[in-house]
């Protein structure tokens, strides 16, 4: 099973080439542009290592770092553009393992992420092909290896990425509620806020639901977000 790393940065462009480049490498990614985005990665994600940008809107990663060592057994590693002696010892003193100036080489952010999770206890991602991993609801079977969404009548549903992305992450929590900020932060979505979701959820339920104004799968959870089940009568 692949590692999960989250990458907490507020800038947009280095969160997707650090998530796409360590996809590539064989871990699973998860993004968020803030502290709030974070924690609500952490409340349904078992977190590995965080890449933690220290200078953020808001909270910054400093207390952001507090927390995790409160709330998560992650490793940390810190990503600044400022590499003070006195930032790295303040970085490390309050719980981080690791810390990188910026900018910094992609591969030697690989080499150390796979360094701390050897320090850490775990074994690094596996090389060989990934077993193929099926989910089930109602008439439906989603294949997470071959990222393909069948029906058991209609054969194969044409997804976008997009598409494919959110009903792969409501899959991989059925029955679990996730609100829009959590839907947000496995989808590296922040900066589209809620209008996003609400529009991925809307195309969604037009290919997956026999009626989409009553929707039997992905069904709205009012005040709270999104639930996919199997159909049944709530």
């Amino acid at each position: 099973m692949a590692h999960v790393i989250a990458v907490v940065d507020d800038e947009e462009d280095l969160r997707e080439a650090l998530a796409d480049y360590l996809s590539g490498h064989g871990f699973r990614v998860v993004t968020a542009g803030d502290a709030a985005g974070l924690r609500a990665l952490a409340a349904v994600e078992a977190l590995d290592v965080v890449i933690l940008d220290i200078a953020m809107p808001g909270e910054d990663g400093l207390s952001l770092a507090r927390w995790l060592r409160r709330n998560s057994r992650a490793g940390i590693i810190f990503a600044s553009a400022s590499g003070s002696p006195m930032d790295r010892i303040v970085g490390l003193e309050i719980g981080g393992d690791d810390y990188l100036a910026k900018p910094y080489d992609l591969r030697e952010l690989l080499a150390r992420t796979r360094s701390l999770i050897r320090r850490l206890g775990a074994a690094p991602p596996p090389q060989a092909p990934i077993p193929q991993k099926l989910h089930r609801f109602g008439p439906f079977t989603l294949d997470a290896t071959a990222r393909r969404l069948t029906h058991e009548a209609q054969g194969p549903i044409d997804l976008t990425a997009a598409e494919y992305e959110l009903i792969e992450a409501l899959a991989l929590r059925q029955n679990r509620i996730l609100s829009r900020a959590q839907l947000a932060g496995l989808l590296g979505t922040e900066t589209g806020g809620d209008r996003s979701i609400d529009v991925r959820v809307t195309r969604l339920r037009r290919k997956i639901e026999p009626d989409p104004e009553a929707p039997r799968f992905l069904r709205t959870v009012r005040g709270e977000g999104y639930v996919l089940t199997g159909g049944e009568a709530p």
